[in-house]
Order: C-alpha cells, then sequence, then structure tokens
C-alpha cells in the first residue's frame, strides 16, 4: 500500500499543514516505469475527520487504506482543528477552513498528484463535525463532486433553534453553537451564509443540481440520531432522493464509521479492482 503525509505552509489558514493522502498501489505485474510515468488521473475521496481528530483519525482506526486501494482511489485527509470547517478570520491570525479546502487544497491536489479534477471523479465523505463540513461543501459546490455521504451527521433546521435545548445541535445557547453565531456576524447572518445547509438544500432539491447524497448513522447515536430521522423526513417531504444507510445498536464510535465508509465506496459507485493482495 502507499501512503503519502505532506507537509506546507498553507495561505488560508496561517501556519504549517499536514495532510495524509493514500495512493493506489503498483500491480506486481508492472514495471515501475510503466506505473509511475502512465500519466493516469485517478479518482479522489476528500475524507473528513471529526471534532478532536486530524488528519491521521481515518488511517488509524479505520481500515480505510485496505478499502481505498482495492478500489484504486486516491484518499486525502486534511486535519481542521475544531473548526466546523468553517472559516474563522479571527483566530489567531486567520484560519479559513471552508476556504482553504476548495480555493488552496483541491488545486493543490490536482496540480501535485495523479489526481482528477472532473466532478465526476471527486466525491467527498466525513464524519460527525467532518459530516457537517461534507454536506456543506457538498451543497454550496455542487459542481465539483459526484457525490457526498455524511455520516453520523445531519442538517438542522436553524429555525427551529431555541435556548436550552437539551440537543446541543439545536441549543442556541450552546458554547459551541454561541461561537459559530459570533463567528458569522450573529444568528441571522449565520442563517444567510453558507452555513445554513437545511436552507440550501431546500432551494437546490428541485433543480436537479445537488451531487448524489448518502446519510449514515447508528440506531443508538443519542447526539445525533433524532436530528437523521427529522432530517430524513424533510426529505420525502420536499422530494429530495438520498441513500440512507442505519445499522442497528451502533453509537457515535468508529466501529460505525468503518462499517459506513465501506457503504460510502459502495454508493459511490467506486467498481474498478486494484491494489496487491499482500
Amino acid at each position: 500500500m502507499s501512503i503519502l503525509t505532506y507537509n506546507f505552509e498553507s495561505e488560508y489558514l496561517k501556519n504549517n499543514q499536514a495532510v495524509t493522502v493514500i495512493l493506489p498501489d503498483k500491480p506486481r505485474s508492472q514495471t515501475p516505469a510503466q506505473f509511475y510515468r502512465n500519466g493516469r488521473k485517478y479518482k479522489v475521496l476528500w475524507l473528513l475527520h471529526g471534532t478532536y481528530g486530524d488528519h491521521t483519525d481515518w488511517v488509524r482506526k479505520t481500515n480505510i487504506e485496505m478499502y481505498a486501494t482495492e478500489r484504486n482511489l486516491v484518499v486525502v485527509m486534511p486535519s481542521a482543528l475544531n473548526s466546523n470547517y468553517s472559516n474563522w478570520p479571527g483566530f489567531m491570525m486567520g484560519y479559513d477552513m471552508y476556504s482553504y479546502l476548495t480555493e488552496e487544497l483541491m488545486p493543490l491536489v490536482y496540480g501535485w498528484l495523479p489526481v482528477s479534477d472532473k466532478r465526476e471523479d471527486n466525491f467527498i465523505a466525513g464524519l460527525s463535525m467532518g459530516g457537517r463540513g461534507t454536506i456543506k461543501f457538498a451543497v454550496n459546490h455542487p459542481e465539483k463532486f459526484a457525490a457526498a455521504a455524511v455520516l453520523s451527521a445531519a442538517p438542522v433546521d436553524l429555525d427551529k433553534m431555541t435556548p436550552g435545548n437539551p440537543n446541543g445541535i439545536l441549543n442556541s445557547t450552546s458554547p459551541r453553537n454561541l461561537a459559530s453565531f459570533a463567528n458569522a456576524g450573529g444568528l441571522e447572518a449565520f442563517k444567510n451564509s453558507e452555513e445554513n445547509v437545511w436552507d440550501i438544500i431546500d432551494r437546490l432539491a428541485p433543480t436537479g443540481t445537488l451531487p448524489r447524497l448518502m446519510f449514515a448513522c447508528g440506531t443508538n447515536d443519542e447526539l445525533i440520531y433524532q436530528n437523521f430521522l427529522a432530517f430524513r423526513e424533510h426529505c420525502k417531504e420536499i422530494g429530495l432522493e438520498a441513500h440512507w444507510f442505519i445499522k442497528e445498536g451502533y453509537r457515535h464510535e468508529w466501529r460505525f464509521w468503518d462499517l459506513a465508509i465501506q457503504e460510502a465506496l459502495d454508493f459511490f459507485g467506486l467498481t474498478e479492482r486494484g491494489g496487491n493482495p499482500y
């Protein structure tokens, strides 16, 4: 298997960044010259970590490296701190994670690595906070991604947020949400920005321009499951077709995400076979 850790100075994040990239195997039936000089551009998955994580999470806690090489897929895994994959201009010297992915990391990868920039060859997925980032990137940049897999996360109706709601996602006074609203310039500014994924989906669903969408959740996920069910019902109301992956008994946990990413790769239609057996 082939894995790369790349360090560079980021313009958008104002510091050195580390990115982990999984690259396809050289088949043992080919010479190095035949494989490495073939000029091929591979399909790519942009894979996002959750809260408290970094660019190593998926490699350390799942079998994503094996799943990717089996399908000749490039996987790019950035670090995002606990940024919600949002722009935070007031943090340190500026930490614009939302812009970083599309305006810096994607051009870098397309220019320096054997990766296709065609929409039909690009996919995005993430867990928890990374799922929140995934759906945000997918609906705000539908021209960039063929499909997206949102794992253990779901859009919420911001108009239903109330102070003190026991569900932290809908609690307008939780520290995390208060920080997000303040960063955007207040709750109304937050609702009118790229963060209001629920509203953007409502507007784009009838147009047929959204990427294909998958949503996954375990039934014992106390953080997300009720919001997941509410969003699934809303999708029925607005006529948005999506792929729903639900597993009984699983919580907000890596055992579930290892299963869900395999389902996502199948949902993306990545049927090419590659990788060495040992």
